[in-house]
């Protein structure tokens, strides 16, 4: 398995061949393929390469297969004695990559076949993957743990059954996450009820019901 650390945005990532990472969102349509053009590190088993600062001789490409929203933060503005309370959400833009080839230009070697297989098996299976990051409370690493786990619809998480999620969010340390409020959401994407999904997300924070939520119910 070769493994690289690359530079994008002035940012640094663990590129692993055959696998997919997320980076802050490019100018690149679906489908577009480029090399990076620094590439800092280059791991082959035993073999590591090590640049200074980047290792000329590497390539590292690449393939654009989706444009994503991380999870949501909140950021609080408070002036005491000023009267002044703020309160905004914002969702990052990332570019999910797939890492097509790491080794020197023009070598040639077998390609990474896992992830062929998969996609192959999904193409078959006539099912297209839905973008989880929609729901209050996913980001790019549950996305990941989830497509693991096989669910890559709205329709396999509202099918899913909680403590299955959460038994996969633990293996991957997440153990801080709460999947009920996602399964409910995802009923709600996979009938196309939009307006019940965005009115269910204004009562979820981070994808839990807020106690304010609960209270309007009781009355």
């Amino acid at each position: 398995m070769r493994i690289a650390i690359v530079e994008s945005g002035g940012k640094q990532y663990r590129a692993v061949e055959g696998s997919t990472i997320d980076v802050d969102r490019l100018a690149y349509e679906v489908g577009h393929k480029f090399d990076f053009d620094r590439v800092l590190l280059m791991a082959d088993d035993d073999v590591t390469m090590v640049g200074t600062p980047t290792v000329g001789e590497i390539k590292v490409s690449a393939t654009v297969v989706d444009h994503v929203k991380g999870p949501k933060v909140i950021s609080f503005k408070y002036r005491p004695k000023k009267r002044i309370r703020v309160k905004g959400g914002h969702r990052h833009f990332y570019t999910r990559l797939m890492i097509d080839f790491i080794g020197k230009a023009g070598e040639e070697r077998k390609p990474v076949v896992a992830k062929a297989v998969e996609v192959e098996k999904q193409a078959e299976s006539g099912k297209e993957a839905d973008d989880l990051a929609k729901i209050e409370g996913i980001g790019p690493k549950v996305v990941k743990v989830l497509n693991e786990a096989g669910i890559s619809t709205f329709a396999d998480l509202a099918g899913a059954k909680a403590a299955t999620v959460q038994k996969a969010l633990d293996a991957a340390g997440l153990q801080m996450m709460d999947p009920k409020g996602w399964i409910s959401q995802a009923k709600l994407a996979a009938k196309g009820d939009w307006d019940g999904f965005e009115k269910l997300q204004g009562e979820l924070k981070g994808g839990r019901k807020t106690k304010s939520a609960d209270k309007k119910k009781e009355k």
